[in-house]
């Protein structure tokens, strides 16, 4: 088993908690049940927020999913002139026996045009489904994922 890299992005409409992570866990629903990925077998996620976005971490919203164990770090993109706004990207590393041209890297919303060679990879399964993701709910707050 290699650790792969599974890339995605997602565009929130407004700088609120509530709109930033709903649009991250929509990405981290959407990348998982794109590869068949079971939270357990990640060995961490990088959250980036692009410098407009600061209400919340991004990686609260993987605890609000019940992804409890997983190590997440938060970052800020650099301040590139003209770059999309509102952008929350992600680095998962996935520890898996599934070669890197299987990997599906998932753009939602206006953050397709990021990556429009990636944003239909959505559309289609993997050739490796193996276990069921779960669909855990576990709300925790931004200050106790602080205080972890």
């Amino acid at each position: 088993m290699t650790i792969q890299g599974i890339r995605g992005a997602n565009h929130s409409p407004e700088d609120t908690p509530e709109a930033v992570l709903a649009a991250t866990r929509e990405l981290l629903l959407a990348i998982a049940e794109a590869n068949d990925l079971n939270p357990e077998d990640l060995a961490s996620i990088f959250f980036t927020a692009t410098p407009d976005l600061v209400s919340v971490h991004p990686a609260l919203a993987a605890r609000q999913l019940g992804w409890v164990e997983v190590p997440l770090l938060c970052a800020q993109e650099i301040a590139v002139p003209n770059s999309l706004p509102r952008v929350i990207r992600v680095l998962l590393h996935w520890n898996t026996s599934v070669p890197q041209r299987d990997i599906r890297h998932i753009y939602l919303g206006q953050a397709a045009s990021l990556r429009p060679d990636r944003s239909a990879e959505l559309t289609t399964k993997p050739p490796h489904s193996t276990h069921p993701f779960p669909q855990r709910q576990h709300p925790i707050s931004n200050q106790q994922m602080i205080n972890r």
